[in-house]
């Protein structure tokens, strides 16, 4: 109690700083033009304080293994640059692949090298214990990771930047994310409020004080009062679940009435239900600008929105790191999901993964911010996608961020209505619990993912040779053991069954080339 009791003195000083501050546009080019100028001295300082100076660290046990001391990394950046330096040490070992990194297998090397790990080992040693919340980012199923408002306030000049490019600062945000324990919508807002930005918050989560976790039912309230006592007011959600788009689109539609349309935040699925609603409903959403994220914007998913009007961009994030990429503002981006990575936070490589089961390009990320929630170095993200460097002429490019990540696809993990479920956690579901409750054996059962009308879906295909099913049964058992442990994925697995996402098949699960038939199988989309 006493620990929890520093840990909220420490938020709850953190917010009433941070509602203090200022973001002028000079102010955040300045913190921005750091970040980039200085990021291979900030990533060495790092190393050596939160890798090299401890005994306990993994990463630091990789690097032992290999013979690498930290001058050995210091001469190899200068000699070769950042990224080259990580190549290198990828090469002789030093990375971890999703699995290792969220503590669901032990590392393994060559030569003898045999560590148990847990997702908190990662947990970045520098930050001050404070608030601590999930995201449905797209980095694998989330975790607890605590809220540094040092990295907040990068995120906001970051998006200062995202708002001049795309001209929002004058537009109403209407914002439909969850509310803590999920981290996205109560970052976003805050950011949005500093900003000076007219808000509209719809949580797609209950949060009541028997829905969630005390610190989370805590946190919100906290930054309730702390905003109505130092302005702009936050205003309490309103409780809108996927089932009811309607509710959304009818706002977005006013907007668009009184010649203002709207600046709309949601996860990508979720953007289409609003979408199909409006539809539905012939409201005219003409000038909306939707930022949507949590899973891939797809061909199919920007043609819903376009049909009412809606112009869609996504960003990339993750929760160990929070934003790793902003939109592409040039008038004719690479692809739909285009987007400039934030090089001063965030080196990235592109190496095939390591995990057998799988035959692509893996994004490779190590943290250079010392406020970055979590510590990574060299850790495989379950993400595959393009990444080059391009002068696109836009104004985020112009800012120095040049270089670019598109058709950004996850290989490890299910994403659907910007939730998160990493695989090992679908593995243990698909082929230990339902076979053993249902019939049949490991093979029987599959979870396939792709989306039908730009709307996400998850599949679970049942092999027809188990025999009669209650199907029923089997979608609750699903769901329920989906949301087993902590209350974050009781959460996600809510709003799913909100959202109608995951039915029952009847039908064989999917092989791959090689002749395997994986738990999951995530389909190509559009």
């Amino acid at each position: 109690m006493l620990a929890e009791l520093r840990r909220f003195r420490t938020f709850a000083g953190d917010l009433w700083r941070y509602l203090g501050s200022e973001f002028p546009p000079e102010e955040c080019r300045r913190l921005l033009d750091e970040q980039l100028r200085h990021r291979e001295r900030t990533f060495l300082g790092h190393l050596e304080r939160a890798v090299y100076a401890r005994p306990d660290s993994r990463y630091r046990a990789l690097l032992d293994h290999v013979g690498v001391a930290h001058g050995d990394v210091a001469s190899l950046v200068r000699d070769v640059g950042l990224e080259g330096a990580l190549a290198r040490l990828y090469e002789q070992g030093v990375y971890l692949t999703l699995e290792e990194f969220k503590g669901h297998r032990p590392i393994v090397r060559p030569g003898g090298l045999e560590l148990p790990t847990r997702h908190e080992d990662f947990d970045n040693p520098v930050l001050r214990p404070g608030y601590s919340g999930v995201s449905g980012g797209s980095s694998g199923a989330p975790r607890r990771t605590m809220m540094d408002f040092g990295h907040v306030v990068h995120h906001t000049a970051y998006y200062r930047l995202f708002l001049e490019a795309f001209d929002l600062l004058d537009r109403p945000a209407v914002i439909w994310r969850p509310t803590p324990p999920a981290r996205s919508g109560f970052g976003n807002v805050l950011r949005s409020l500093r900003l000076g930005l007219r808000l509209e918050w719809y949580a797609q989560n209950r949060f009541g004080f028997r829905d969630v976790q005390l610190q989370d039912w805590i946190a919100l309230r906290t930054a309730h009062v702390a905003t109505r006592l130092r302005g702009p007011a936050l205003r309490m959600p309103r409780h809108v679940p996927l089932t009811a788009p309607d509710v959304i689109a009818r706002r977005l539609a006013h907007y668009v009435g009184r010649g203002t349309p709207a600046h709309f935040q949601a996860p990508a699925g979720a953007a289409v239900r609003v979408a199909h609603a409006a539809d539905a409903g012939g409201l005219d959403l003409t000038g909306t600008f939707a930022r949507v994220g949590g899973e891939p914007l797809t061909h199919a998913k920007l043609e819903a929105m376009e049909r009412v009007g809606i112009r869609a961009v996504s960003n990339y994030s993750m929760s160990e790191l929070g934003r790793v990429g902003i939109a592409c503002a040039a008038d004719e981006p690479a692809a739909v999901d285009d987007v400039h990575v934030l090089s001063g936070k965030v080196a990235i490589l592109r190496r095939p993964s390591v995990q057998q089961r799988v035959d692509v390009d893996a994004l490779v990320l190590t943290s250079l911010d010392p406020t970055s929630p979590k510590l990574l170095l060299n850790v495989e993200s379950g993400d595959t996608a393009v990444l080059e460097e391009r002068d696109c002429g836009c104004v985020v490019g112009a800012a120095g961020l040049g270089l670019h990540l598109h058709t950004i696809r996850s290989y490890e993990k299910l994403t659907s209505d910007g939730t998160n479920f990493l695989g090992g956690d679908v593995i243990r579901l698909v082929e230990d619990d339902l076979p053993r409750r249902f019939g049949g054996g490991p093979t029987d059962y599959q979870l396939v993912e792709d989306e039908h009308g730009g709307l996400p879906r998850v599949r679970l295909l049942v092999s027809p040779r188990i025999g009669a099913v209650d199907e029923r049964a089997l979608l609750e058992r699903t769901l329920a053991g989906l949301a087993e442990g902590p209350g974050y994925r009781r959460m996600m697995a809510d709003i799913w069954r909100d959202g109608s996402t995951l039915t029952v098949e009847r039908a064989e699960p999917i092989s791959t080339r090689a002749g395997k038939i994986p738990a999951f199988h995530v389909l190509p989309r559009a």
